[in-house]
């Protein structure tokens, strides 16, 4: 959920918390003068309440230009330890700075510190509890919700952790957090020049923080390689590649539309896999002769089983990736290469046989170095990434994924 559709619920679920007092946040705490600034215009009665109890002026105000069509971010500091967040004048968050020395956190929540643990916190504030994502603790408040940042994640229990606590429209793990904005790793990937989003270069950054380890591309999109090329066909509509970044766990959203102009998003996993993309044609129809030739040097899809394998060939040669459950909690496949005589059963028996060697190695756990599938495993050699980077261009097409995003 973006942080825009975040400000959509909250507007219309408000009214409905409006009867809700019982809670001890309401009636003891400061908190309801974040909660009721959130998603107003700066101008508004609501908000400027709020920034007048954060203090008389900020005595720091950064600012940047976040996706496209951008949206202008601005951080309001003030000396009180709180920041407000503006996505176009709109307040998207609050935090309130605990480990600021001039932080009055008990003035805001009060039986609350800067030593405050978690469930210190969970009694002075006196709201529902839960936890999303990386283990990120958050309080429901009403129609907003509030998360409580410790040093390390996981160190609630141990007091001079507490970092901060923030509100936010969107529900922690279903939408992107406002001070992501400003993520040192992959906040300045998107290249401007004269105000319009110069594409080669954006590529080029991408390119370079995925080298340099800072973003990971997800094979099951469109290659970052391959963006402007299938764009400049026009055999597509919207060509999109995605990128997680590894420190902030923002997915990054680069699309190339026909007839109109670049997006560029941040978004979180679930809405990031909901964007439309349409099935990629062969390379022979827009690749040149470089990236043709390449091509016929990789794996390439041939038949699946849904939720069971998948079938991809290399020149004559055949391999089976095949999905195994190791427990209720863990989920794995192993890509095995046809030998002779399973080439040979599987000219004889067709799918049937490629279901029953699937079966075989789903039973016979080759993540053991005892089962007969251990060392056939090519995703377990030094490899293996290789191989699945290999496999996922492959089947990109063919995926239960790429069938509900299509």
């Amino acid at each position: 959920m973006t942080i825009r559709a975040g400000l959509a619920r909250l507007s219309r679920t408000r009214s409905m918390q409006r009867s809700d007092r019982m809670e001890r946040w309401r009636r003891k705490t400061k908190l309801p003068l974040i909660v009721d600034a959130i998603g107003l215009h700066v101008t508004a009665s609501g908000a400027r309440r709020l920034l007048d109890a954060a203090g008389p002026a900020p005595d720091g105000v950064t600012e940047r230009l976040v996706g496209e069509p951008a949206i202008r971010s601005r951080r309001l500091h003030y000396a009180t330890g709180i920041e407000v967040i503006l996505h176009d004048e709109i307040v998207v968050a609050v935090t309130l700075h605990a480990r600021d020395a001039t932080v009055e956190l008990s003035a805001w929540i009060p039986g609350a510190s800067p030593n405050a643990t978690l469930e210190e916190l969970v009694t002075a504030i006196g709201a529902p509890r839960g936890f999303a994502g990386f283990g990120q603790p958050y309080f429901t408040l009403g129609p907003v919700y509030a998360t409580a940042d410790f040093a390390g994640n996981r160190g609630w229990n141990e007091p001079g952790n507490l970092v901060g606590i923030t509100v936010v429209a969107t529900k922690p793990g279903l939408g992107c957090r406002p001070d992501d904005d400003d993520c040192i790793a992959c906040a300045e990937v998107l290249v401007r020049d004269h105000g319009a989003v110069d594409v080669n270069a954006t590529v080029r950054a991408l390119g370079d923080a995925v080298s340099a380890g800072i973003l990971v591309e997800d094979l099951h999109w469109v290659r970052l390689s391959d963006l402007v090329p299938l764009h400049a066909s026009r055999l597509m509509p919207r060509v999109e590649c995605q990128l997680r970044c590894t420190r902030c766990h923002r997915i990054v959203c680069f699309a190339l539309v026909r007839d109109s102009g670049p997006r560029f998003e941040y978004c979180a996993m679930d809405e990031a896999r909901r964007h439309p993309l349409e099935a990629i044609p062969a390379v022979e129809l827009w690749g040149d002769e470089e990236r043709i030739a390449a091509d016929q040097e990789a794996l390439h899809y041939v038949d699946h089983e849904p939720g069971a394998w998948f079938l991809v060939r290399r020149k004559d040669a055949l391999f089976l990736d095949a999905r195994y459950v190791v427990s209720s909690m863990v989920d794995a496949s192993a890509l095995v290469r046809l030998d002779a005589a399973d080439v040979e059963a599987y000219r004889t028996d067709g799918r049937s046989y490629l279901c029953e060697l699937a079966r075989s190695i789903h039973d016979g756990s080759p993540h053991r170095e005892t089962s007969p599938f251990y060392a056939r495993n090519l995703f377990g050699g030094s490899d293996g990434k290789q191989w699945r980077d290999a496999v996922a261009t492959a089947i990109v097409n063919h995926t239960w994924l790429a069938q509900h995003r299509q």
